[in-house]
């Protein structure tokens, strides 16, 4: 079975507590591979603890999304961001989630 690999743009506290988290118990079906987000510190330190191989700053949303390192966009940003990358993902084929 093909494993799905997420994306996960916004690392404040639902993406920290919550979704991040849940990638652990769930290696079965899912892989996290990519992190985008406009701090740094929380992309260097996240991705070195969760083993993330691809990470962003959302100044490259649009070009991480041509890659195709990443099947489905989970995301964890203020709602008022949530309609802007949810189209831009789905316009490239990828699938999105969306708290």
């Amino acid at each position: 079975m093909k494993k799905v690999r997420y994306a996960v743009i916004g690392l404040g506290h639902i993406a920290q507590t919550a979704m991040l988290p849940a990638f652990l118990n769930a290696k079965e079906n899912s892989e996290l591979v990519a992190l985008i987000s406009s701090d740094p510190t929380k992309l260097k330190l996240l991705s070195k603890k969760y083993k993330v191989p691809h990470s962003y700053h959302v100044s490259e949303f649009d070009q991480c999304l041509k890659t195709g390192e990443f099947d489905a966009l989970y995301i964890s940003t203020p709602n008022t961001d949530h309609f802007n990358y949810a189209q831009k993902a789905a316009a490239q084929g990828i699938h999105v989630l969306c708290e």
